[in-house]
């Protein structure tokens, strides 16, 4: 019964996936493509800063689209 001890899940947020690693980071992926946005991995950190990561790397897609 250990092994579900360690069990994480996945939190879904904004159409993304986020995936917590053994070693405290994130994996962040899309839900379903096409993709917006590339898979990436985040340093050590919490649930909120992945959150407020994603949300930045969102925003800044908005804007490289409305400047071309």
């Amino acid at each position: 019964m250990g092994f579900l001890m360690n069990h994480r899940s996945a939190v879904r947020y904004r159409g993304y996936l986020l995936l917590p690693q053994s070693n405290r980071s994130w994996l962040v992926r899309p839900e379903r493509s096409p993709m917006k946005l590339l898979p990436f991995r985040t340093p050590n950190c919490s649930l909120a800063d992945v959150k407020s990561l994603l949300d930045w790397r969102l925003s800044q897609l908005n804007e490289n689209i409305r400047a071309a």
